[in-house]
């Protein structure tokens, strides 16, 4: 009897180790090519009876759009066994989709005057974060407050009630955006670093109650006894004063490309696009917060399975939509529960906080495993996803993801491993994992502090040969745990070791939050440098807020920087040392790093002390000046190249630029702003900026790139004015952004500005790189004219250079920034005058000490 079962299954197996699934299909059917079955769930089931006698890989082929009603589960038992994989890939010539989204149709016209559309929410959506019309994403319905407010202990008291007439006042966010202060916009983050998010708990007259526990979350974490610092030794207590602008209300809608979502009334409002009939228009509303979900255990993981040739597409995240918000530390981890600000992940630091210090809640992905082995993704599209595109939780190993794309995504593109488990033992560990010779770009949309790459704990990864490009943040970020040296304590002991970053090209980063870099390491990488992080032959260009292009910061210990290209960053190249407190260390000396053979325009001096070697790095003024095989060796290799030609998105007009900023000097204002993240797959060709008075100009990106501002013409005393900015490239021209902040004209002229601070010049072969910092603010000025560039006066000779850039025109406080002057003299002596350049002249000088040129 046992034999003619064996029989029955081995022929069965001859036909159906290749299980076929298509939407068209029927799940009654037994899943060939003919008869396909209609269900991921059973393929799933047909694969687990056919693997309990399979001698070999088994195929499960997809072709057509798969809408999921729940995410498909993976258990141990769908995993491949003895060294064969269960494959889930596309039929040749397919793009097979596994949506989590549901279709909205019958949409009607509201409103004429407005182009306001409507449609019924079907009863499947319960809520959602996002929406898409044609592929295209839009944007929930945004603005500045319409009254000015004042903070209270539960939330804020608004100079005018008008907000309390809103319609749905407990749907409304208060978005609070970090990045660089500039001019009239602050940063208002919990740190430059963040933008959390809370919401409106309700609004009664002038009083606005904010959602519990987001609030106290966010303005109320706990301080060290000694006040110094808050106790998750990270970033600052409270938001800001004041929210940067405030997201989804129905009085909000206006702009083309918004929407807003009545869950009263389950309709769904819509002002479209140019060009888009809502009556044909392919609208699509994420319902699944999941789209796979596989979770082994440490000594039976899910194990051996492939995904080739497939699109996940169209999940939400609701999270930030209870009353948690998105109370963010860094890298989309996140404060949650009610005793997040006084206890969570604070260890011993507090009393009765959580261990590890740290750990805090992590972003989830769309895609998620956990506990899991020889998991492969390759050729796969990861888009339209609302929290992180995929995780590879603890203990996740010899897993591979190649030749992918991760864009539209909310938060992170990708996450690896954990910030829970750093001492945890060789079988949970996350280790020996591949990340190779993908596109990730357009990532943060929704939450600004995505990065492309995340990886907390984690031992042997190797990432190499990525592009990731068009990002709102950092694009790479490894480790945790190292903050503790700010109170002379050891970071956090874990298992990371063996981490490798190389050949990667990074650029159009940090394009909204700033201190971060384009790889970003945080705490003990190893238990030597020999054992430690290995970051060498990246490519890292082109940073727009400040930070650092390759970026140490605390706690990095163990890091070899070698044989990279950082070129156009804003503020360091590299940064920076930490005093070391691991292994009985008392910060008597630095966190050993190697910083060796790299081609950059920051111009430190060859040195070795403290552990800390700089050794044999090149001092650069431009591309040219380095060897075209560094940057050709640099990201995508040849046979991944079609990455860049893969149309995920269809062309479309950018999303408007952010953060507008605006000052005014005697003769003119200057008016700055944060680039698009997505600029609808095409490149901008131009910014245009309109005043509320109906001053406009041009400028082209190539002009932006390398000035960071526009010059309108004058000011009238008494005149409030604000500006806002649209981006146009081949497919149309951006909405208009959030306007600036109002700006007021005087008839008090505002002062120039004093000396450059902390000049310095540090010689390199016919060049030098000049470092400066802001000029401190002139005693008794009210106000001080823009500061848009600075001029270098070179000496002997009396040439003139001008520093221009974003990276002068948010240079404050004791940051330092710096450029390279070339065409100097081998052997000469010379000498460097630094002024402040406004829109009215230039400041007081300030000159370097002699420096001869090597």
């Amino acid at each position: 009897m046992r034999r003619f079962l064996c029989i029955g299954f081995c022929s069965v197996l001859t036909v159906a180790a290749q299980v076929y699934v298509s939407p068209n299909g029927s799940d009654s059917n037994p899943g060939t090519r003919a008869r396909p079955v209609a269900s991921l769930e059973r393929a799933r089931d047909l694969t687990r009876t056919l693997n309990q006698n399979s001698s070999g890989d088994i195929y499960i082929y997809l072709a057509g759009t798969f809408r999921l009603t729940r995410p498909l589960a993976l258990e141990p038992r769908d995993s491949g066994h003895n060294g064969h994989s269960i494959i889930w890939r596309a039929v040749a010539g397919e793009r097979p989709v596994i949506s989590g989204a549901v279709r909205i149709t019958g949409w009607k016209l509201l409103d004429a005057s407005r182009n306001l559309w409507a449609a019924a929410a079907p009863t499947t959506l319960p809520n959602t974060r996002q929406l898409y019309v044609n592929g295209i994403r839009a944007h929930r319905t945004s603005g500045r407050p319409p009254a000015t407010l004042t903070q209270t202990a539960s939330g804020y008291l608004a100079a005018s009630p008008e907000m309390a007439r809103w319609h749905n006042p407990s749907d409304i966010e208060f978005v609070y955006t970090g990045g660089n202060a500039v001019w009239s916009e602050p940063s208002v983050g919990i740190g430059s670093w963040t933008e959390p998010r809370c919401p409106v708990a309700s609004i009664s007259g002038t009083s606005i109650a904010m959602a519990q526990p987001c609030w106290d979350n966010s303005t109320k974490r706990v301080m060290l006894p000694n006040g110094a610092r808050t106790a998750n030794l990270v970033g600052p207590m409270s938001v800001g004063q004041q929210p940067a602008y405030i997201e989804n209300a129905y009085e909000l809608l206006g702009r083309r490309g918004e929407w807003y979502f009545d869950r009263t009334e389950k309709v769904i409002y819509y002002v479209p696009r140019l060009n888009e009939n809502m009556r044909t228009a392919d609208v699509e509303a994420p319902v699944l917060e999941s789209l796979i979900s596989a979770a082994g255990t440490p000594d039976a993981p899910v194990q051996n399975i492939a995904f080739k040739g497939i699109t996940f597409s169209y999940a939400t995240w609701l999270d930030p939509s209870t009353n948690e918000g998105f109370s963010e530390i860094q890298a989309n981890y996140r404060l949650t529960g009610r005793d997040g600000y006084s206890k969570q992940g604070l260890c011993d630091l507090v009393p009765g906080g959580t261990c590890p210090y740290g750990n805090w809640a992590k972003l989830p992905g769309n895609l998620s495993f956990r506990f899991d082995k020889n998991i492969r993704f390759s050729d796969d599209v990861f888009v339209h996803l609302g929290a992180a595109g995929l995780d590879l939780g603890d203990g996740s190993q010899s897993d591979a993801v190649e030749r992918c794309i991760f864009t539209d995504i909310s938060g992170n593109g990708m996450e690896l491993g954990g910030v829970d488990a750093p001492e945890a033992p060789a079988v949970e560990q996350t280790a020996d994992n591949v990340i190779r010779n993908n596109h990730i770009f357009s990532v943060g949309a929704e939450y600004r502090d995505g990065i492309a790459i995340v990886v907390g704990y984690a031992k042997n990864t190797l990432i190499e040969h990525n592009q990731l490009d068009h990002l709102p943040y950092a694009a790479i970020s490894m480790g945790w745990g190292g903050w503790p040296d700010k109170i002379a304590r050891p970071g956090i002991t874990n298992y990371s070791q063996g981490n490798r970053v190389i050949n990667n090209l990074i650029f159009d980063f940090m394009l909204v939050l700033s201190d971060g870099g384009g790889i970003y390491t945080q705490g003990l990488t190893g238990p030597s440098l020999e054992k430690g992080e290995l970051v060498a032959g990246n490519v890292v260009r082109d940073q727009f807020s400040t930070g650092h292009g390759i970026y140490t910061d605390n706690g990095s210990c163990n890091i070899t920087v070698r044989g990279n290209l950082i070129f156009n960053t804003n503020f360091d190249n590299w940064g920076s040392r930490h005093k070391n407190y691991y292994d009985g260390h008392k910060g008597d000396t630095f966190d050993p790093l190697a910083i060796i053979g790299n081609y950059w325009q920051q111009g430190d001096a060859d040195s070795s002390s403290g552990e800390v070697t700089v050794q044999g790095n090149d001092l650069i003024s431009a591309l040219a000046d380095v060897p075209k095989e560094v940057i050709d060796h640099a990201g995508l290799q040849p046979c991944c190249d079609d990455l860049l030609k893969n149309n995920v998105l269809p062309a479309s007009p950018p999303e408007p630029p952010s953060r507008v900023a605006a000052a005014w000097s005697k003769h003119s204002f200057v008016v700055t702003w944060s680039p698009p993240v997505s600029t609808g797959g095409l490149a901008v060709t131009s910014y245009s900026v309109e005043s509320n008075t109906g001053m406009r100009a041009s400028i082209s990106p190539d002009e932006f790139a390398r000035r960071s501002y526009i010059k309108l013409p004058g000011a009238t005393a008494g005149q409030r004015y604000t500006f806002s900015v649209t981006a146009t490239n081949p497919a149309g021209t951006s909405i208009p952004s959030r306007p600036s902040l109002p700006l007021e004209v005087t008839s008090d002229p505002p002062s120039m500005p004093g000396p450059p601070a902390t000049v310095n010049a540090l010689p390199g072969k016919g060049r030098a790189s000049i470092h400066f910092q802001a000029p401190e603010r002139q005693p008794g000025a009210h106000s001080e004219e823009p500061i848009i560039g600075y001029s270098v006066e070179i000496s002997p000779g009396g040439r003139k250079v001008l520093f221009e850039g974003r990276r002068v025109v948010v240079l404050e406080g004791r940051h330092t920034t710096f450029d390279v002057v070339d065409g100097l003299e081998s052997g000469r002596t010379y000498t460097f005058t630094v002024r402040a350049v406004t829109p009215d002249g230039e400041g007081a000088p300030a000159t370097t000490k002699p420096v001869e040129i090597p």
